[in-house]
């Protein structure tokens, strides 16, 4: 393969807890079009804040080929992370990203990647996309950053994507935009990739408790499913959503049930238990605070709902959650 000193050169800084599935799947494209073409078109570094091991999700570790203080600007540089990632050394190393920024650095970050990129300030007034099981804990936590329910969101000189399959859609937009579309659709067919998806497209979200997505249900119900979607601090009536929907109530309700197996009130409920269940475990909020930001008016109703749908109460949940923390990429009891 001939060496290109203009490769494009990507970095992927790993936090520990990472998503592996996101790792490769940026990487394998960018490999499979510079075997297809001849030519070293891109190169990629795994970067660490420090240059021990970091343990994925998946409890592979990799060894970082650089560390963030000694990377030199490259073109792109992506963040991979759980949502509770977090720098050892918060300032130096959100020092470092910005210093990168500033010399042209295109910076992203794919799934919960989106965390530590916000908690560095770098996606402030800037749409990025939340995968939609850390959506609530998001927007809690970075009500400055503007959520996207795109698979892939371009923002300017900020890239995200929502989960694997998005990265190596990115990654397809990338080699297009590099070596052309015919160079692109070789390597999507190479893994067999059945089409690729851009800004355009929209995350499938599953429906509550039932084997399909939100798209594949009737029209109607899903116009209400999204309506008690966006109802989760400011509950809607069941009558005023059966209007909305053109049904009368004792409509809507049969071809509810008919479509998901539940009453209306019973899914509203677990949507919103969902949402609690996401602060919970991905935010640092108070459980009062988790209970009327889902809407409901006091903590002891929550609780109880709470431990019906899930098992555990939030601070049950929350506590084995958090057993573990880390340091030096070494898990380490909770004080």
């Amino acid at each position: 393969m001939h060496q290109n000193e203009n490769a494009l050169h990507l970095g992927f800084l790993i936090f520990p807890g990472f998503p592996m599935a996101c790792l490769t799947s940026a990487i394998e494209p960018l490999r499979a079009a510079n075997e297809i073409t001849g030519k070293r078109a891109f190169r990629w570094s795994v970067v660490g804040e420090a240059g021990s091991r970091v343990v994925s999700s998946a409890e592979v570790g990799f060894d970082p080929d650089l560390t963030l203080a000694g990377l030199e600007a490259p073109d792109h540089l992506y963040l991979l992370s759980g949502p509770g990632g977090k720098f050892a050394n918060a300032r130096s190393s959100n020092a470092a990203l910005r210093r990168l920024v500033r010399h042209g650095t295109s910076i992203g970050a794919f799934s919960g990647g989106i965390f530590p990129l916000a908690r560095a300030g770098l996606l402030d007034n800037h749409k990025a996309s939340v995968h939609w099981c850390y959506e609530a804990a998001f927007k809690s936590e970075f009500p400055e950053v503007i959520p996207s329910e795109k698979v892939i969101t371009i923002d300017r000189d900020r890239l995200t994507a929502a989960g694997a399959t998005a990265v190596f859609d990115l990654m397809l937009r990338l080699i297009e935009d590099h070596l052309g579309a015919e160079a692109m659709i070789e390597v999507a067919c190479w893994f067999q990739h059945p089409f690729v998806r851009g800004e355009e497209v929209e995350q499938r979200i599953p429906a509550q408790r039932l084997d399909r997505t939100e798209d594949m249900l009737p029209e109607p119900v899903a116009r209400a499913i999204r309506l008690f979607a966006e109802h989760i601090e400011e509950p809607i009536q069941i009558a005023e959503v059966a209007e909305a929907v053109d049904l009368s109530s004792r409509q809507f309700d049969r071809s509810f049930k008919r479509s998901t197996g539940q009453s209306p009130l019973k899914y509203y409920r677990l949507l919103r238990l969902k949402k609690a269940r996401q602060m919970t475990l991905y935010s640092n909020d108070t459980i009062t605070e988790i209970a009327l930001a889902v809407g409901y008016a006091s903590t002891t109703p929550l609780v109880r709902h709470y431990q019906q749908a899930f098992g555990v109460t939030p601070q049950e949940d929350r506590k084995q959650a958090n057993r573990f923390r880390v340091k030096e990429n070494a898990p380490l009891p909770a004080a």
